[in-house]
């Protein structure tokens, strides 16, 4: 759910990148972080307690204009990787406009992915969303390893709905942008619709 702030005639709305840990989750923000212009970015916060870390910041992206009179400020989160961090999970995706499903593309991961994708649906159903509903895309990343799957496979498994989809390396930064304009993009549409 956007937050409209009046007094700076600023949109915010809520990214959040999920997916099984050690995916690229945060690999994808850093990119992203260091490539986004200083003025154009707030501070990039970590939350860490001893075994987790959840990610965000903020930034204005120049290129996509203005909806109405009000800049769009975009807010991206990660959420941790593990599980048993579900709480965390739920907590972050509050009040979110879209989301980027971060898969790992190896063969080996594929068991982790498809349950990190059904974690993310009954998060999100809990707090009264839909999948389907919400912008939504899906980034394959990790795609310089020798042992992935075919994009055919993992679009099979991870996304029978057709979103849009990308490959990536997210330590290159290859697919990274294009992910996030896809969801930012989505995002908009549905802004500009009323949603």
């Amino acid at each position: 759910m956007s937050f409209i702030n009046y007094a700076s005639r600023e949109i915010n709305c809520k990214i959040v990148y999920y997916g099984p840990g050690l995916c690229g989750k945060t690999t994808n923000l850093q990119f992203v972080y260091q490539k986004t212009a200083p003025d154009a970015k707030g501070k990039m916060i970590s939350l860490a307690t001893e075994t987790e870390r959840t990610l965000f910041f903020d930034f204005l992206p120049l290129a996509l204009g203005e909806i109405r009179g009000f800049k769009t400020r975009f807010h991206l989160y990660t959420v941790p990787g593990q599980v048993f961090y579900d709480a965390s999970r739920k907590l972050i995706l509050k009040g979110v406009d879209g989301v980027v499903f971060v898969a790992d593309s190896q063969e080996e991961r594929m068991d982790a992915n498809i349950e990190s994708l059904e974690n993310l649906r009954v998060n999100l159903q809990e707090q009264g969303y839909e999948l389907d509903k919400l912008p939504f895309v899906v980034q394959y990343n990790k795609r310089d390893l020798p042992s992935v799957l075919p994009v055919d496979n993992l679009r099979k498994e991870l996304n029978p709905t057709n979103v849009p989809d990308f490959e990536a390396c997210a330590t290159t930064g290859e697919g990274v942008f294009e992910t996030l304009k896809a969801v930012a993009k989505l995002i908009l549409v549905d802004l500009k619709q009323g949603k």
